[in-house]
């Protein structure tokens, strides 16, 4: 029997525990789910005790984790980013194999020559966005490169969003499907990305200014903004001769023009604490950022026209309104004392985004290609929409989950081969991650070339 050890439960991982409970048996797999509060594990686990258990767990303690990773013959980590290191360092340790769906992060990568000499594999970037916009990438750029195809250009998209018929008279079309936290934070430093072949640089505080905007077959417009650093992916993609290559989010339109109005008020600072009390209400705390007026503003509305003309802003147009639909000019209070503003706006948000029972949220992710073939250029599409069932089972679930853990069923059958750290940009990972995905769960991409 295979030792099976997941780290963390939350919400991207109810579409990975159930591909593993679903193949435990044929498999012959065990299953130990390690959270910090597994009791809400204990009905999804009831049926699958032969092959399952939960057990509570904090990262912080270490040498519970060394028990944990030595107990079992595959890691999968589910927990935040940040603790990825630890458990890589124990899995090198104890000659374990590990999956995750994040970046591999500096602190990983120093590992790559004692994952070799240990002998174990380190399958990183393996979930949604890094992870299936590595496979689909690559499944075009090698099918383009083997038809003797040129590649000139390569834009990428991806967003967490809410399903058209979620979206409701929420103005922002927007709720949180993942890590709030990294949300609230997300595009802080600079986007890196080259255009014609010139270097574009573009800092946080004019990133969500001018999004660009996608277009996605049967789902209308969006618009995508610039995402960390594109120029990495030249190398790990084949692309270093590429004169454009782009990666960004997706949001619905307006979006951007908002969390601009946002940033620029400094709402998204996370960079130090500002000795509030708890009962600061959020009309006060935006006051704050304000130059001072007497006298104060007596009413929501005149505090909101003060904010309107300091970002430069209509005060009845579609930003202010969504400013205002967070309840950002209200008495209702901050209630985290000592906090940085961004925890204050993830704190408001995450009551404002919340997912309701019933809401279905929506994967969007669109590469677009330019390549010379035969003496033509073509330009080629190719558009990816999952829907989530409900607020459990969410399509970002299924896009991150799914993959870990149909890379988890190929490491384990030995058909992954290379020790040390990967990340599926190789054939023989990718194709049949995206052929069972295809298969089994009617997750594809739909492709359009057109000769320009």
């Amino acid at each position: 029997m295979t030792r099976l050890l997941l780290l963390g439960a939350g919400r991207s991982a109810t579409s990975l525990i159930q591909y593993l409970l679903r193949h435990a048996t044929s498999e012959n797999w065990f299953l130990t789910v390690a959270d910090m509060n597994p009791a809400h594990l204990v009905p999804v686990l009831a049926a699958h005790t032969e092959h399952a258990h939960a057990v509570s767990f904090d990262i912080l303690d270490e040498a519970h984790l060394g028990e944990l990773v030595a107990q079992a013959d595959v890691v999968i980590s589910m927990l935040p980013a940040q603790f990825h290191a630890p458990v890589a360092r124990a899995c090198v340790q104890h000659r374990r194999h590990l999956v995750t769906a994040s970046y591999v992060n500096p602190e990983v990568r120093a590992l790559e020559n004692d994952a070799q000499a240990a002998g174990i594999t380190i399958v990183m970037e393996c979930g949604l966005d890094p992870g299936l916009d590595h496979m689909s990438a690559m499944a075009v750029l090698e099918r383009v490169r083997a038809q003797g195809g040129h590649i000139t250009s390569f834009h990428s998209y991806c967003g967490g969003l809410l399903a058209p018929d979620s979206e409701g008279d929420n103005p922002w079309k927007y709720k949180f499907t993942w890590n709030p936290r990294n949300v609230v934070l997300a595009g802080q430093g600079t986007a890196k990305y080259l255009e014609n072949g010139h270097p574009r640089f573009i800092p946080y505080q004019r990133l969500f200014a001018h999004p660009t905007t996608i277009e996605v077959p049967g789902y209308g417009a969006f618009e995508g903004y610039a995402n960390r650093d594109s120029l990495s992916y030249r190398a790990p993609y084949g692309l270093n001769h590429v004169p454009t290559i782009v990666r960004g989010t997706l949001r619905r339109p307006g979006y951007c023009a908002a969390w601009d109005a946002l940033v620029r008020l400094g709402l998204t600072d996370d960079s130090g604490r500002l000795g509030n009390p708890l009962d600061m209400t959020w009309r006060e705390l935006v006051e704050a950022y304000l130059p001072v007026s007497v006298p104060r503003a007596a009413t929501e509305t005149e505090l909101a026209m003060r904010c309107a003309d300091y970002l430069g802003l209509h005060f009845a147009g579609p930003e202010m309104q969504r400013l205002q639909w967070l309840g950002l000019f209200t008495d209702q209070a901050v209630n985290q004392a000592d906090a940085t503003p961004a925890q204050l706006l993830e704190r408001l948000l995450s009551k404002k985004w919340q997912l309701e029972p019933t809401d279905h949220d929506m994967i969007v992710m669109q590469h677009l290609f330019t390549y010379e073939l035969a003496g033509q250029r073509h330009h080629l599409t190719a558009s990816l929409v999952v829907l989530g069932d409900d607020a459990t089972h969410t399509a970002m679930a299924k896009t991150v989950g799914l993959p870990v853990g149909m890379a988890v069923r190929r490491l384990v059958r030995g058909e992954i081969t290379q020790h040390g750290i990967v990340i599926p940009t190789h054939p023989a990972l990718y194709e049949p991650i995206l052929a069972e995905l295809a298969t089994d769960y009617n997750i594809q991409f739909v492709e359009k070339d057109t000769v320009l």
